[in-house]
């Protein structure tokens, strides 16, 4: 460990795959090519939303573990969260399983913040292997946040869309050539004072910043020291702002840098005002795109950062401010 927040591992824990499902508007964006499977109905032939969300979670993990070459029965522990209340979508998909079951809430972080915890319960050979697998829906996160479906109320430029879809990868040791999670940096609790739910990435970019700056300090690197530097879900608005707010500092993250948010849809076209958002953003273009890169040798280090928003209907309702968090990791081949 150098510096409280960033912990490096000795003992190479790999992501020996990964799977991703979406939905709909996702499957028309510019990166489909790389998702393992494309639904068109949202209810992914269930009576609720909650209930498909829950089996994004199985579909993903089936992609994951053929990839892996491994079985569920191989598993030591899922790592699992989505946006709802309890985290219902992950430990609903996991109640048969057997599996033991550990449920995280970082809000859009948590697939990183699951990739990094995995890391360490690999790395200390606490379990052999461990899956993360976080999701999100656009309807179900709809309804819980913000409005009915039905109510039509009218969305703000800074509005990002939540993605529908989940995805999942696989931890572990093993010999096989596959890419290695090298540190984590895990982040604190920033408040930038933020209190409107529809400006998600304004409230998370400041937590982007301390988390990136203080990774780079921890870690003796700098921007160009990495193929790639990808955020969670920051979306238009809050990537400008992380752009700024570094470039203070004289760092600039330059070309090496996407976000996820920005990625996922063709934003114009799709009319998606400043971008994705939701668990599954980070977790469905890493799972895909970002893995499909790593593998392929386009990029052969990768620094991941989640970010999230910590609000609850509740606090929303309360005139709360909106915490963020972000957590990242390095992933090299």
């Amino acid at each position: 460990m150098k510096g409280k927040e960033t912990v490096f591992f000795k003992n190479a824990p790999k992501i020996l795959g990964t799977g991703c499902i979406v939905g709909k508007n996702e499957s028309d964006g510019p990166l489909a090519e790389y998702f393992d499977e494309r639904i068109t109905d949202g209810r992914y032939g269930e009576k609720t939303w909650e209930q498909a969300e829950s089996k994004f979670h199985n579909t993903a993990l089936e992609f994951a573990l053929k990839k892996a070459g491994i079985t569920a029965n191989e598993l030591g522990c899922i790592l699992g969260g989505d946006l709802l209340n309890q985290c219902v979508a992950a430990s609903f998909a996991w109640r048969d399983s057997g599996i033991p079951f550990i449920g995280l809430y970082g809000a859009c972080s948590t697939f990183v913040e699951g990739l990094a915890l995995a890391g360490q319960f690999v790395d200390a050979s606490s379990f052999p292997t461990a899956a993360v697998s976080v999701s999100s829906h656009f309807c179900t996160a709809e309804r819980q946040y913000r409005n009915p479906l039905a109510y039509g109320g009218q969305r703000p430029p800074t509005a990002q869309r939540t993605v529908t879809g989940a995805g999942c990868a696989i931890v572990g040791k093993s010999d096989k050539d596959a890419p290695e999670i090298k540190c984590a940096t895990f982040g604190c609790v920033t408040d930038s004072g933020i209190s409107d739910a529809n400006n998600m990435g304004a409230a998370m970019a400041p937590a982007a910043y301390e988390t990136l700056s203080t990774h780079f300090k921890n870690t003796n690197t700098v921007p160009s020291d990495y193929d790639l530097i990808a955020t969670g879900d920051l979306g238009e608005v809050g990537r400008k702002i992380l752009i700024d707010l570094l470039s203070r500092d004289g760092i600039s993250l330059g070309d090496e840098y996407i976000d996820c948010g920005c990625e996922m849809f063709d934003i114009k076209r799709q009319d998606m005002h400043s971008g994705a958002s939701g668990c599954a953003c980070a977790a469905t273009v890493f799972s895909g795109y970002i893995m499909h890169g790593l593998l392929k040798k386009r990029w052969k280090k990768v620094l991941l950062a989640g970010t999230g928003s910590l609000q609850s209907p509740l606090t929303v309702q309360q005139k709360e401010t909106i915490p963020g968090v972000c957590h990242a990791v390095v992933i090299e081949v």
